[in-house]
């Protein structure tokens, strides 16, 4: 028998605008334990509203989302949050606050003694990779795009949370950058047996992160599972999804250098 989700949705759906927009339209998803699942989709696929709706950032109108087996409207939205770990699109840090105040914010919330906080705080700079002595003190608008959005990882992470929700957490930064920190939190995700969920527009991105992927489009989910299983989709949506990093790599095979040079 399988293990229970860890994340569950079952008939799930949410309206907005006294019930003319459905954001989330009837869908059933779970994730398991130990999972790295990507939500795929264009802008107003749901796909965001899906991920609020595990943390209780709002709550749905009918159906049943569960974490850890327990239905989110059962218990406090408060306690629930400082569980999973969320990472905003552009690291959403306070602004007044420093990395060391940012990353220990959750701890503090949750009555952790100060010399814990300040080795917590330590041991994630060194986690994502910044110098402590370096960055510890330093305020988020002294930092650049890809160094908020690692404190952005830490923070959330602080907690020791088992799950970690992502919203489009690398959108934002360039290209290299984007792609070691993405191979930096898939390494984190391995080493601490995280459950992430992360949002991302971009199928080349889903496909090079997660174990398996969920397609949104209109607020319905049209198709999971890994890109050999969503290869196998009758969904044209889908499959003009899964051509596009194909197409993307048949034109660099064509314009880069054969032998590798520069």
């Amino acid at each position: 028998m399988p293990a229970p989700p860890l994340i569950g949705f079952a008939r799930v759906a949410k309206s907005f605008d006294g019930g003319r927009v459905r954001a989330v339209d009837d869908v059933s998803l779970g994730v398991a334990e130990g999972e790295f699942l990507a939500i795929v989709g264009g802008s107003g696929s749901g796909k965001t509203t899906l991920l609020r709706l595990a943390n209780r950032l709002i709550d749905a109108d009918t159906g049943l989302v569960t974490v850890e087996g327990e239905d989110v409207r059962a218990g406090d939205p408060i306690r629930l949050r400082r569980r999973i770990g969320y990472v905003f699109q552009s690291g959403g840090l306070f602004p007044h606050m420093s990395v060391a105040g940012n990353i220990g914010i959750t701890p503090k919330l949750l009555g952790m003694p100060a010399a814990e906080i300040a080795a917590r705080v330590d041991e994630l700079l060194e986690l994502i990779r910044l110098d402590r002595t370096q960055h510890r003190d330093r305020m988020p608008h002294e930092l650049s795009g890809g160094q908020r959005q690692r404190v952005g990882v830490a923070r959330a992470l602080a907690a020791k949370p088992r799950i970690v929700l992502m919203d489009e957490p690398f959108g934002a930064l360039d290209p290299l950058t984007r792609d070691a920190l993405g191979d930096d939190y898939r390494a984190l995700h391995r080493k601490l047996g995280l459950t992430t969920v992360m949002i991302t527009h971009d199928m080349t991105e889903a496909i090079l992160l997660a174990d398996r992927i969920a397609v949104m489009r209109a607020g319905r989910l049209l198709a999971q599972g890994t890109p050999a299983e969503l290869s196998a989709s009758p969904d044209p949506y889908v499959g003009e999804l899964l051509r596009t990093p194909r197409r993307q790599a048949e034109r660099l095979n064509m314009l880069l250098p054969r032998d590798g040079a520069a």
